[in-house]
């Protein structure tokens, strides 16, 4: 299946490996598709005929197969998936047949995609599949943790308390997320609208103030000038500008999504003075959320920290991640090499040491979770207090400043009269 050779692929050992998507066939002659990180593609044919699948097509994951696209192409959001879910962990406790469930969340369905979805897992499980096979069908809409920890809860006979967790970690997590994006709403907003003014203002009505002011035939005040000078510039080279905008946020885009180029940013995004502590609390909540989950849900560590690796949302998280998983396998604790990464604090190492001295690492790690929800909560007001002065500072100045600027010759003509 899709979701397995995925899941298994090995962790990044080389700085220059990218991502491949691949299909090939199982012996028996069903194509399966998905997508693996290694050094070129003969790599992935390995790994793959080493799973006993014979590749197909393997190509070098571009621009417009990112998971972004990806996610959006599916067509389903995260609300539909946490309903889905929650619905689904109910009707199976209540004592439902899987497929009974399926079909009637199925044909309750709002969105029609994610009932296309649902249908076509209701399928593969009437014709023998598991639950979880079937799912990793489909890694747009649920993601390797999903399938992961439904196979456990299958093995185990817990699939309705797999479920539930699952439902619990994706509320939490789409919490954390409205978080972090609440934050960066009002600040983004005002940019926008400063921005908007401030071209407003210099292409239209700093134009009509420059005629005026010709008329005088008196030098202009320094400020004045100044403005009257960009606002020239800002009309001649308008165009310019936009493209140069455009090819920074296409430089940004294209380096955040080469292997290097992201490794370099997101370490970047852990140390910037401002939004890097932020950062830092949001994936140590995320990293220990899920891990928790996993080994809750009788997922074995290793597989559980391949996992947490793939979903940690940042690339200096994911190295340190697949770092203590290399060390776990040669035989060590995890809190020895988690404290030698530096990403993560040392009081979270200490905890979940005491954890796992204790037997009881999965508590442990929630405890944590729970506790760096609160202090993103804590850091994301903090944050929001310092800069709703800070723009409205910044939106008053350049309005301010040009209005100053506009009226110093009227100033001083209405001086120089009387």
């Amino acid at each position: 299946m899709a979701a397995t050779a995925t899941q298994k692929s090995a962790p990044p050992k080389s700085k220059n490996t990218a991502q491949f998507l691949w299909e090939a066939k199982t012996k028996s002659g069903e194509t399966k598709k998905g997508e693996m990180e290694a050094n070129d593609i003969e790599a992935v044919n390995a790994r793959l005929k080493s799973l006993g699948l014979n590749p197909v097509k393997v190509r070098r994951k571009g621009l417009l197969d990112s998971d972004l696209n990806l996610a959006l192409g599916s067509g389903v959001t995260g609300k539909d998936i946490l309903v889905f879910t929650r619905q689904f962990a109910t009707m199976i406790d209540a004592g439902l047949p899987l497929v009974q469930c399926l079909d009637i969340l199925g044909s309750q369905m709002d969105n029609p995609a994610f009932r296309k979805v649902v249908f076509a897992i209701k399928s593969k499980v009437e014709q023998g599949s598991t639950f979880a096979d079937a799912l990793a069908d489909h890694p747009k809409v649920f993601d390797e943790l999903f399938v992961q920890l439904c196979a456990a809860g299958e093995v185990g006979g817990i699939l309705d308390n797999i479920l539930n967790r699952l439902a619990a970690y994706r509320e939490k997590n789409e919490k954390l997320k409205r978080k972090v994006k609440g934050a960066m709403t009002y600040p983004v907003i005002v940019l926008c609208v400063a921005f908007g003014v401030t071209a407003l203002l210099l292409l239209k009505v700093t134009p009509t103030f420059a005629k005026m002011f010709a008329d005088f035939g008196q030098a202009l005040p320094a400020p004045t000038q100044f403005v009257v000078d960009l606002s020239e510039w800002a009309q001649k080279y308008v165009l310019h500008a936009f493209a140069g905008i455009g090819a920074l946020v296409g430089a940004f885009t294209y380096t955040y999504r080469h292997p290097q180029g992201r490794r370099f940013l997101d370490k970047v995004f852990l140390m910037a003075p401002i939004f890097g502590p932020v950062i830092r609390k949001v994936a140590v909540a995320r990293f220990t959320r899920t891990l928790g989950t996993m080994i809750s849900s009788g997922v074995p560590i290793l597989d559980a920290l391949d996992v947490t690796a793939k979903t940690a949302g940042n690339r200096s998280v994911e190295e340190a991640i697949y770092f203590v998983r290399g060390k776990i396998a040669e035989g060590k604790n995890i809190a020895g090499p988690l404290l030698e990464t530096k990403v993560f604090p040392p009081m979270v190492v200490q905890m979940i040491g005491v954890g796992e001295a204790t037997g009881a690492m999965d508590t442990m790690l929630n405890k944590i979770a729970d506790f760096y929800d609160d202090e993103v909560d804590t850091a994301v007001a903090g944050l929001t207090a310092m800069i709703e002065p800070l723009m409205m500072v910044f939106l008053g100045g350049v309005v301010g400043g040009f209005l100053i600027s506009m009226y110093l010759p009227i100033f001083a003509i209405a001086g120089a009269v009387k």
